[in-house]
């Protein structure tokens, strides 16, 4: 019979200050896991590589183009209206926060994720497997789960209008911020708040293991991302540190961790990575000479939806029928604005990219083969993504995956025109008028935002063995591959 499984997701924990922690014996659970198991520095996230669009690739094992999760802020043309999860407070007060609260507990589970495409948790409970979550963006499982009445909720309910009444179907075992608790414990999450988060994953969790509820568990990790959002990712050791500190409470549930190893596997990941950020770009200002929707405002008239994502971006033209004649000229005055890597669209059956370093263009099928085995048709500056070919082998240092990358984001059908990645120490304003200057941030293609750590501690290898290349795709595999089921 498998080994119990944790699946641990440490948002935008950066290779660099893990191992840094651990040199310092800040991380001495993580380093345990290292030890015992497989470390990954390189491990490729998604594009976007913002939190909703990772996560939604870790928990069903496809890209945006098969999951339908484009990105933090994006624009519903079905609904004609802009969907928030969250890029700060003040983004989410700025288009309502009863609203942007709806979208990030309720539609981005249960409207926008592809129903085509189960999650983790789906497909394990269809075999039986019993399945845990904590606080975590993509949680939609077959269990029907009631909104708590007591505790904290009357204040949640008082302050967001009794909107939260709905119950949602996740794991068998769900504890979501306050909002959602399969069974009663004393954890509490003072409202899901930054700083709390990891205590309450590690209180439930523990409770989770002592009293042996649970065969995966999905442990959510987000204060990492939080504190390197506001001081930067270089000073990650000492969120790194509380992140372990949750998974020392998990183990010692256990009896310690070498009695947690015994009777459990661990896959320790990030969702993505980030960059320090120097100076921002306000993309709504910058496109000031079009008709921009703003917030609140009704579609007719405007000619452009614009979604600040941090370091991504992406501009949706609203008159399909003018998007072959718009398209072009929004891609010339993006040209113009300081601070962008690369600016990419659809022209039939190619993509097309633009960068300070030139232009190419690509498709898939020809002679090129990147480091998944990924087949590509490349024309143009191969400067421009920082390509290097080599024996018929094409892959980039700069932009890691950029081709398949970029490619699965223009196949969302919910994506923009027009897609923007930031140049290093750049961010996007988000429409509450926040970026995160000083501290850190990420979203784009570059290679600061997009590698993450990934540890396999007691999970086998697949029979064709580890990849060459690992990406936030893989981690759904290789749990189903740990309970023998099939990817």
């Amino acid at each position: 019979m498998s080994k119990k499984l944790v699946l641990a997701v440490i948002d935008a924990l950066k290779p660099e200050m893990l191992d840094r922690a651990v040199e310092h014996g800040r991380a001495p659970a993580l380093a345990k896991l290292i030890e015992r198991g497989t470390y990954v520095r390189d491990c490729v996230s998604t594009f976007p590589s913002v939190t909703p669009v990772a996560a939604a690739t870790i928990a069903t094992g496809t890209w945006p183009d098969e999951h339908l999760i484009p990105s933090m802020n994006w624009f519903h043309r079905g609904e004609e209206r802009y969907v928030e999860y969250g890029s700060s407070f003040e983004a989410s007060r700025t288009f309502g926060i009863v609203r942007s609260l709806q979208d990030t507990v309720y539609n981005l589970n249960l409207a926008h994720l592809s129903r085509d495409r189960p999650t983790v948790f789906e497909t394990l409970q269809d075999a039986g497997v019993r399945t845990a979550g904590t606080t975590y963006l993509i949680y939609r499982g077959r269990t029907r789960h009631a909104a708590v009445e007591g505790g904290l909720y009357p204040t949640i309910a008082r302050v967001a209008g009794g909107q939260f009444r709905h119950a949602v179907w996740g794991p068998d075992e769900l504890f979501y911020a306050d909002l959602f608790a399969s069974r009663k414990t004393d954890c509490r999450s003072a409202l899901g708040m930054p700083g709390q988060r990891d205590q309450h994953t590690a209180c439930v969790t523990a409770h989770l293991v002592e009293n042996d509820l649970s065969d995966f568990t999905l442990v959510s990790l987000p204060d990492n991302d939080t504190y390197s959002h506001k001081r930067g990712p270089f000073a990650q050791v000492t969120s790194i540190a509380s992140a372990d500190r949750a998974l020392e409470r998990i183990m010692h549930a256990a009896g310690g961790p070498d009695a947690f190893l015994a009777e459990h596997a661990v896959i320790v990941m990030s969702d993505h990575s980030q960059t320090a950020v120097a100076d921002r770009v306000n993309l709504a200002e910058a496109l000031g000479s079009w008709g921009v929707l703003m917030p609140g405002q009704e579609p007719d008239g405007a000619e452009i939806a614009v979604c600040p994502s941090q370091r991504s971006a992406q501009v949706y033209v609203l008159d399909p029928d003018r998007r072959d004649k718009l398209v072009p000229r929004l891609v010339r005055d993006l040209r113009a604005v300081t601070g962008l890597d690369a600016i990419v669209h659809r022209d039939g059956d190619e993509a097309a990219v633009w960068t300070p370093r030139g232009e190419l263009r690509f498709a898939p099928g020809g002679e090129l083969t990147d480091r998944r085995g990924g087949a590509w048709s490349v024309d143009g500056e191969l400067a421009a993504l920082g390509l290097e070919v080599e024996d018929g082998r094409v892959r980039s240092r700069t932009h890691p995956l950029a081709l398949s990358r970029l490619w699965t984001a223009l196949g969302t059908s919910r994506m923009g025109d027009v897609l923007v990645s930031a140049d290093g120490g750049y961010e996007f304003v988000d429409w509450g008028g926040i970026a995160h200057v000083g501290g850190g941030s990420h979203g784009s293609l570059m290679r600061g935002d997009s590698l993450g750590a990934l540890i396999l501690c007691g999970v086998e290898p697949p029979p064709e063995g580890y990849p060459e290349q690992w990406t936030v795709a893989d981690v759904t595999p290789l749990v189903l591959g740990h309970f023998t089921l099939p990817s």
